[in-house]
């Protein structure tokens, strides 16, 4: 499946759930933001069906997102159910891991590939404040159990803010020297709560670069699997890479290869971007298969060149609600 520009898309991002147990600084405010109400969010039956469409259309690999997508009751059997697609590729999720643990086994039996997990303080206290109550200690017990469990690689995405956490570059870069971890460092972007406030925080990917730069001999690699746009680099005799997300000094429209499917079954073509096309009636109404994998092959068409992000951010929602 291509875009207008001739860009593959082949990558669906979708998010299971609006909640989250966490209130990270830059996703959510401390009293969070109104539930939708669960009658508009799509049923696992319903998700499954439109990923099938969307395989149909050309995608091959899927991210489950949130919210924090581990809070959603049956994500085993939906990615079961996924995986058992034939076009499907990869299957990988975005979480926070403070459930990983009892769950990582499972998961990559269900047919998980792999996992990304955020974290952006190795300092239990700061991580707290950050999180507004997140448990360090349970994010690294889920961290070891996806090692444990195959669910490689383990990327560990860090936003750093200014007067936040920029002076963990270091600390964060050196867990890739000893264990078989992918740091990426992705630029904060000023979206839903945080739009007001993003750009005074913005540490940017070249002045990261520029603060590692005196640790050695870095050498550009191709990075661990996944497609996405970092771009990496890692020490001689390091285990891990380190990568880089410049969403806004140097964004990466050009390659983007992804849509997306939120919880309330919205196609989105662009996260920052207005247009989303609502096709959570037809796949309720029992539309045939060609007629939601269309909607597919529409929502990639419509799919801007870039993001507007320059412009300002104009939608109300929260990341968690629209996926992150």
């Amino acid at each position: 499946m291509e875009d207008n520009l001739g860009r593959r898309i082949d990558y669906l991002r979708v998010s299971v759930t609006d909640r989250c147990n966490l209130r990270c600084l830059y996703c959510l405010p401390a009293e969070g933001v109104p539930l939708v109400d669960r009658g508009r969010i799509l049923s696992l039956e319903e998700i499954a069906r439109l990923i099938e469409a969307a395989s149909v259309a050309g995608i091959s690999r899927v991210r489950f997102t949130g919210g924090e997508p581990l809070l959603r009751k049956g994500l085993a059997g939906l990615i079961r159910a996924v995986a058992a697609l034939p076009a499907i590729e990869d299957i990988a999720l975005t979480t926070n891991a403070t459930l990983l643990s009892g769950m990582a086994g499972e998961l990559k039996a269900a047919g998980l590939t792999r996992v990304n997990v955020s974290l952006d303080s190795l300092q239990p206290e700061r991580f707290a404040s950050i999180t507004r109550g997140g448990d360090l200690g349970q994010v690294w017990r889920g961290i070891d159990a996806a090692l444990e469990a195959g669910l490689a690689p383990v990327k560990l995405n860090a936003v750093l803010m200014r007067g936040i956490n920029e002076d963990e570059v270091e600390d964060l870069a050196r867990l890739t020297l000893e264990r078989e971890l992918h740091v990426r460092f992705i630029e904060l972007m000023p979206i839903g709560y945080a739009a007001q406030w993003a750009p005074d925080r913005l540490v940017s990917a070249a002045g990261i670069r520029e603060r590692l730069a005196g640790w050695g001999d870095w050498e550009p690699v191709t990075g661990p699997a996944g497609g996405g746009p970092a771009r990496y680099w890692r020490l001689p005799g390091a285990k891990g890479t380190v990568g880089f997300i410049p969403a806004l000094s140097d964004h990466y429209c050009g390659t983007c290869n992804r849509l997306r499917l939120t919880a309330t079954g919205c196609v989105r073509p662009c996260l920052y971007h207005g247009a989303e096309r609502d096709i959570r009636d037809l796949v309720r109404a029992g539309a045939a298969l060609e007629e939601l994998t269309a909607a597919f092959r529409e929502a990639a068409a419509a799919k801007p060149a870039s993001h507007q992000l320059d412009a300002g951010w104009k939608d109300q929602r929260s990341m968690s609600q629209l996926g992150g």
